[in-house]
């Protein structure tokens, strides 16, 4: 009787065994893989990582693959070959693409941050900086036409400054690149994402003397955007993806930066603690995350505005065409 017992209780945790294995298969087959093409991997978008490592996209039905395109023109690219299914950049890209009368145009859904995310680094501390100071000066700046470079030239021009006469900015170095030819040598300022700017101040080779996020006001800095054509097929995964994506924002927008920065340090290994709880304090002083993923017609409307002073604007788009706030809306009702 107690052999009986005994094989009985080993069959029936076999079958617990088996059926919770395949389970967790189901489980797993039912992710829909989603491929992110993302500008650059910076603290400057603590939501998305929030959402990635709180598992906000698999609690949604989402196995994300996040790749890092290092480049907007190279992110829209991948978007648009298919490449990726989603892209996460300035969404400038998608007004070049209409007006260069693309079949497949790209659409903005989700709008994450609402202030530029890079800094002014001098070679010396500047307590008293002003803008004038850049006159006559040598700055490292960003690819023609891309949001960083366009922003930097709509902050000198709101502190009369003329871009191209008052100033040289070398805009010939590759995006990831600025911060090592800076430490190199070149030029007397350069404009830095996070984790660049910190890191040449503890190395003692640069001082943070302005923040163009606070400099340059409220400006729709970066979007989420995809394909007219997977938006048809797919708006229900697009609808996972926001929902996700504002889960991310309600976590940084009601916690400390301290417990922000424990979250996502998973995605900055090769940065310590303290200083990704510095860099995260700085973003989120400056208020640089929206409430909310809605891309505002005046946000759109500020964009072309900006796009139109560097005079990369070939023609103004309607708001209606390139963006779409279906989605965002349904995740802040969803959230509340």
């Amino acid at each position: 009787m107690k052999k009986y017992i005994v094989c009985t209780v080993l069959i029936l945790c076999m079958t617990v065994a088996l059926l919770s294995g395949c389970g967790s298969r189901a489980a797993s087959e039912e992710l829909t893989k989603v491929t992110l093409n993302e500008v650059a991997h910076s603290i400057f978008y603590a939501p998305q990582y929030a959402a990635i490592e709180l598992g906000y996209f698999k609690d949604e039905g989402i196995d994300l693959e996040l790749v890092t395109g290092f480049g907007a023109d190279k992110t829209s690219a991948a978007v648009l070959s298919g490449e990726a299914d989603i892209g996460f950049m300035g969404s400038e890209s998608s007004i070049y693409i209409y007006n260069g009368d693309s079949d497949d145009i790209l659409v903005n859904f989700a709008q994450l941050t609402q202030r530029a995310g890079n800094f002014l680094v001098s070679r010396e501390p500047m307590e008293q900086f002003s803008w004038t100071d850049l006159k006559g000066k040598s700055v490292l700046g960003g690819r023609k036409g891309g949001m960083p470079e366009m922003v930097f030239e709509y902050i000198l021009k709101k502190n009369g400054i003329d871009p191209v006469s008052d100033l040289s900015i070398d805009q010939s170095i590759d995006f990831g690149s600025t911060a090592a030819a800076f430490s190199g040598g070149k030029g007397n300022f350069t404009v830095e994402f996070e984790p660049s700017a910190t890191a040449l101040e503890q190395e003692q080779a640069g001082y943070v003397v302005a923040s163009l996020g606070e400099a340059s006001g409220y400006v729709p800095y970066t979007a989420y955007s995809a394909k007219t054509s997977y938006m048809e097929e797919h708006p229900d995964i697009l609808q996972a993806f926001t929902n996700a994506l504002q889960k991310g924002m309600d976590y940084v927008n009601t916690h400390t930066p301290e417990e922000i920065a424990k979250v996502i340090q998973p995605q900055f290994s090769e940065t310590d603690l303290a200083t990704i709880t510095a860099i995260v304090t700085r973003y989120y002083d400056q208020k640089t995350w929206k409430e909310n993923l809605i891309f505002e017609e005046n946000s759109f409307l500020l964009l072309e505005d900006i796009l139109e002073e560097a005079k990369e604007l070939k023609a103004r788009v309607p708001y209606e065409k390139l963006v779409t706030t279906e989605y965002a809306e349904k995740a802040a009702a969803a959230s509340r």
